[in-house]
C-alpha cells in the first residue's frame, strides 16, 4: 500500500512540473510547448487512475477489516466482539462461595 501511495505521489509531482514547463513554454512561444502539453495531459491521466487506485485500495482495506465510520456500516464486528462470544460466563460471587 505505501509503495503504490509514494508512486501516486512522485506521478503527481511530475505531473505538476509537466504542466508548469507546458505553461511557460506556450508563453514563451517556444518549440516545445506542443509536446510537453500533450505530455502533461498524458501524465493526467496517469496520475488521476494512480491516485484513485491508493484510495480505493484504502476505502476497500477499511470496509474489509471494519473501520467503522457510522452505527449503520454493513463492516465486520471488531475483533473483540468475535474473542468475547466463545467465552463462558464468568461465575457470580454467590455461586462462588
Amino acid at each position: 500500500m505505501r509503495t503504490s501511495a509514494v508512486r501516486a505521489v512522485m506521478i503527481t509531482s511530475v505531473t505538476l512540473v509537466q504542466g508548469v514547463v507546458a505553461f511557460f513554454s506556450t508563453v514563451t512561444g517556444s518549440w516545445l510547448a506542443f509536446p510537453m502539453t500533450v505530455s502533461a495531459v498524458v501524465s493526467t491521466v496517469v496520475a488521476t487512475w494512480s491516485v484513485l487506485d491508493v484510495w480505493i485500495t484504502r476505502q476497500v482495506w477499511r470496509q474489509r477489516n471494519g473501520v467503522v465510520s457510522e452505527p449503520s456500516s454493513t463492516a465486520r464486528p471488531p475483533l473483540r466482539a468475535k474473542r468475547g462470544e466463545g467465552r463462558a460466563e464468568p461465575a457470580s460471587l454467590s455461586e462462588a462461595a
